[in-house]
């Protein structure tokens, strides 16, 4: 076990609470740029003439921005400090979703990879800043990022249609409607980089690529990625073919995000509150698979399937999130962990909707696609156990 070491001071001349705003708005604009395409995902189909597994590549793209560029936010962090590195994230949104205004193909996909970036830096830097400013309210903070981050999947998914066809817009303007929540979130974060706060200080942690725990995180990090995302992209879809309007579609996908919002507020709090997470993280997984067995094997049962799905999803990835203060000392090891289980685990995920999307294609059904998803939670539950002992991460400062 490493020593915990004291957290570098904040530098930032804003009040703590408002960095709390911060960061609830931020964790709030970390969803609606993926899930909500989502509900428009057949019109998108249709308009750009995108089959299933390209449209798959689509929705696949940013989470894959989300592992692959996961390991730049740290370093981004050291150098400008990570109020900075936010404020950056937050721009690059923005003009994600702007360039996704332009009427070509390459623009959507190129505005999606911009968004992308600006999430990944987002995902992992939040954790580390709530380390280090609320190392003794983690529970509470890490839960509220959580449920932030759930909350604004739910109004991606569950608005973003019925918007776009109140006020005469089509697919790419509702999309496009999501800049102005990032412009607001940027905004509001403007006034932190007065100050030069860092994620890490001096320091830089070595050595976390080969401690197993910091494995086992990153597995639990990413199974639970990986099923979200195949999920969120896809099971719009499946309604629509089950004879469901799109805006139809997109509440139900709402309603998981709604539930998921307690799952992600309770499931770090019972985190924080007991040594050991390792019935906890076996126990979330289960109601997550319980929810998506309703969806393939109960037709005529959405509501209650989605509403149980999204709570277990809510609850895994808060605790996936918690996971990586709990198993870490101190806010340097936090950022590095975070970094790792969000590069290795986003980068798998990233094969989900494309997967799903590709499996459909071959086999002209989604029980195939969908079963699969199903067994992939007996791992996530297996890697769960180890990842909820009451150990630190080890590794080497240099």
């Amino acid at each position: 076990m490493t020593a915990t070491v004291a957290p570098p001071p904040r530098t930032s001349t804003t009040p703590v609470w408002w960095v709390g705003v911060g960061v609830v708005l931020i964790a709030s604009n970390l969803r609606p740029a993926v899930v909500g395409v989502s509900p428009l995902l057949t019109e998108i189909r249709v308009s750009a003439g995108l089959s299933a597994t390209a449209a798959g590549v689509l929705t696949a793209l940013p989470v894959l921005c989300f592992g692959l560029l996961a390991p730049i936010a740290p370093r981004l962090a050291r150098r400008i400090g990570i109020e900075r590195a936010l404020l950056v994230a937050l721009a690059l949104l923005c003009v994600g979703f702007a360039v996704r205004l332009i009427p070509a193909t390459v623009a959507l996909f190129a505005g999606t990879v911009l968004a992308g970036a600006a999430i990944a830096t987002g995902n992992v830097l939040l954790p580390a800043l709530i380390k280090r400013d609320f190392a003794h309210r983690t529970g509470l903070m890490t839960g509220l990022f959580s449920m932030s981050i759930s909350a604004g999947g739910a109004l991606a998914a569950g608005i973003t249609v019925p918007l776009a066809r109140a006020t005469g817009l089509d697919w790419r303007g509702g999309l496009g409607m999501w800049g102005l929540f990032a412009l607001l979130a940027l905004l509001c974060w403007l006034p932190q980089v007065r100050g030069r706060g860092t994620v890490m200080g001096a320091a830089r942690v070595a050595g976390l690529w080969r401690s197993p725990l910091a494995w086992q995180v990153t597995a639990f990090m990413g199974l639970q990625s990986l099923t979200y995302y195949a999920l969120a992209s896809w099971l719009p879809a499946v309604f629509v073919e089950r004879g469901f309007d799109a805006g139809t579609a997109g509440l139900l996908l709402s309603l998981s995000s709604l539930t998921g919002i307690v799952g992600g507020l309770l499931a770090p709090l019972l985190a924080t509150a007991i040594p050991r997470q390792r019935l906890l993280a076996v126990g979330v997984t289960a109601v997550t698979a319980v929810g998506l067995l309703g969806v393939l094997a109960v037709p005529g049962a959405e509501i209650a399937s989605m509403a149980v799905l999204g709570l277990g999803q809510g609850a895994a990835l808060g605790l996936a999130l918690t996971f990586m203060g709990l198993r870490s000392p101190d806010p340097a090891h936090a950022s590095q962990l975070s970094g790792m289980a969000q590069s290795v685990g986003y980068t798998v995920a990233a094969a989900g909707p494309f997967a799903v999307g590709l499996l459909h294609d071959l086999t002209g059904t989604w029980t195939v696609p969908l079963l699969l998803v199903l067994v992939l939670f007996v791992p996530q539950a297996i890697v769960g156990v180890p990842a909820g002992r009451d150990r630190f991460v080890r590794s080497a400062a240099t």
